[in-house]
């Protein structure tokens, strides 16, 4: 494992030892089985997905939009975030990548979900199931996220 599992949110880390537990094809189905529990958007993003951001490096259009909760007198770094994901339903890699940002972030604190490890995708053992241009796109995601928790906390 490249990163520490000690630094990830516990949903997260229960995902990198799911798929750590299996070998690779089973890894490419655990990816298809999570891209078909990504949640729909809900209704205040329904009409506004040009207001979301592009992940460009995702091989299919996928757009995201991170809300961070929380009332004035929080601490920024403690403040909940909230994930948004919108991609096609024939795009099942990225709609998983998508649902394992969910699962494994949303509802976390802003200081857990900016502590975890640029690379820690790596851990889920995806790249002798994807290419690494796909393994790109989920990179790009949280590198995303990162910056949006970063300008709303800043």
């Amino acid at each position: 494992m490249s990163g520490d599992p000690g630094t990830l949110p516990p949903d997260l880390a229960e995902l990198v030892e799911d798929f750590a537990a299996v070998g690779p094809k089973d890894r490419l189905q655990l990816l298809l089985e999570l891209s078909q529990e990504l949640p729909e958007l809900p209704e205040r993003y329904a009409d506004t997905a040009d207001t979301m951001e592009q992940v460009h490096e995702c091989q299919s259009p996928l757009f995201l939009a991170v809300e961070v909760a929380g009332t004035p007198g929080d601490p920024p770094s403690e403040r909940p975030v909230h994930l948004f994901f919108s991609a096609p339903k024939e795009a099942p890699t990225t709609r998983g990548f998508a649902s394992i940002m969910v699962t494994g972030l949303d509802g976390q604190p802003a200081a857990t979900v900016l502590a975890v490890p640029d690379d820690f995708y790596t851990d889920l053992g995806l790249a002798e199931a994807v290419s690494p241009l796909r393994l790109r796109g989920i990179a790009a995601m949280l590198a995303r996220i990162k910056n949006q928790v970063r300008a709303a906390t800043g």
